[in-house]
């Protein structure tokens, strides 16, 4: 156990000391890689051998790589197209001032199951509502946390979350299969996260920012053809078409809509695709829409590869078996369901970073669940989610510094943790009545 203690050591430290230092994780991930190649190594492995437990990993997410692609560059072409302009314009009109910040929670999770993206919805409809809540005097606290709630639903469930398809990846399941499940588990927590914001919030009022509708109405043709490719995704994700197919429509109707309706030349609708949405530096225009690209996810990319070649190190090795032997004994105590929660928990605490968290976290409780799909529901209900509420992790930090929320607005994210709060009790729950009918059948 000594070498394997040593590895993860060195590991954890190169962690710490990018967390202390503000070096990027992608260097302590690189750090990990070469950490555990030695490893394999000083066991006895050859380089071939390692090297193909190094591709055993990566060749798990390489679909997820291509949907990364897809992802980057539908951002871009609805940012370009109008289509993000068009939801922000007429979904700010359907602001309740009484129920703000309820309404707050519901148009980013909105923005977030159409866009998949939590940094994206936090940058745009994040940012709009949370302009609207300075301007208004409402709390930062809880309207920052409404639009952080709001921001992880989509990163949770929605089929283009690249999150949800790196579950899907790992535990080779199917994304609607997965998301009907992952409705079912939310049910609870999502209306209760909606009654906690409208009584928390009860006597505050926010007004439209009409400034902000007048940039949109200048910038954009405002055209109906300019919700197509959102329209278009929704459809095909309901006929349950590829993720990648329904990506690849909605750009292709993305880009037809640049093209004839916004009157953006081919040239820049390329260099969109490939970089981003530019608008000119320094306008409030830049600061709302700015970003996008598949450019945009290379670095992401980058961290699932090396976080993914961990996994096939850690399934051919003892690398991990003290760790799995511990969470398969406390599963007896907590459940699964809470022995996922608490590795997750760890995690996240010690990668911050939700992908390689969501790695570790199934590749450690593997053994927990007979069926793939209660595994894949598991993490979604836990390392997901509880990546955001991580105040030096990069899941939550990125979104609230985006909309200029005080970091205390994490408390404030209801639906982030009374998800997992709400499964564990009920794990809890059918935990108990299983002991007791197998206590009632062993005495009869």
């Amino acid at each position: 156990m000594l070498a394997e203690c040593i590895a993860l050591g060195l590991f954890l430290a190169g962690l710490g000391l990018c967390i202390v230092t503000g070096i990027q994780i992608l260097y302590a991930l690189l750090f990990g890689l070469l950490c555990f190649s030695v490893y394999c190594l000083a066991k006895g492995y050859s380089v071939r051998e390692t090297g193909s437990m190094l591709w055993e990993g990566i060749s798990q997410v390489r679909n997820i790589l291509i949907i990364f692609v897809f992802i980057g560059g539908l951002t871009a072409v609805w940012r370009i197209s109008g289509t993000i302009p068009y939801i922000l314009y007429y979904a700010v009109g359907f602001i309740h001032p009484r129920y703000f910040v309820l309404c707050t929670f519901l148009l980013c999770s909105s923005m977030s199951f159409l866009t998949g993206t939590s940094f994206g919805t936090a940058s745009t409809m994040g940012v709009i509502c949370m302009l609207i809540s300075n301007a208004a005097g409402l709390s930062p606290f809880l309207t920052g946390g409404a639009i952080l709630s709001g921001s992880f639903f989509g990163d949770r469930c929605s089929p283009m979350s690249s999150s949800a398809q790196l579950i899907c990846s790992l535990t080779r399941t199917d994304i609607y299969l997965n998301i009907k499940l992952m409705c079912r588990s939310s049910a609870v927590p999502l209306a209760a996260t909606c009654i906690l914001y409208v009584v928390l919030a009860s006597g505050s009022s926010a007004p439209a920012d009409r400034e902000l509708l007048d940039l949109f109405r200048t910038n954009f043709s405002l055209h109906w053809a300019a919700m197509l490719p959102a329209v278009l995704i929704l459809v095909l994700s309901l006929l349950r078409v590829d993720v990648k197919y329904a990506m690849a429509a909605s750009i292709a109707a993305g880009a037809a809509v640049a093209l004839f309706v916004q009157g953006t030349s081919p040239l820049v609708l390329l260099r969109c695709f490939l970089n981003g949405y530019e608008a000119q530096d320094g306008t409030r225009l830049a600061q709302l829409l700015n970003g996008g690209g598949i450019r945009s996810m290379v670095k992401v990319g980058i961290i699932v590869l090396i976080s993914a070649s961990y996994s096939g190190i850690f399934s051919h090795t003892c690398l991990l078996s003290g760790v799995k032997h511990a969470l398969l004994r406390s599963a007896r105590r907590l459940t699964p369901f809470g022995t996922v929660l608490v590795t997750s928990v760890l995690s996240c605490a010690v990668s911050c970073n939700q992908s390689l968290a969501t790695i570790l976290t199934c590749q450690m409780c593997d053994g927990l669940y007979p069926k793939k799909e209660k595994l894949a529901l598991a993490l979604e209900d836990t390392a997901i989610l509880i990546a955001a509420l991580i105040p030096w992790g990069i899941a939550g930090t990125v979104p609230v510094a985006a909309i200029g929320a005080p970091m205390g607005c994490m408390f404030y994210a209801f639906y982030l943790y009374l998800i997992p709060l709400w499964n564990l009790i009920t794990a809890l729950y059918h935990d108990r009545i299983r002991a007791g009918r197998t206590a009632f059948t062993s005495f009869m």
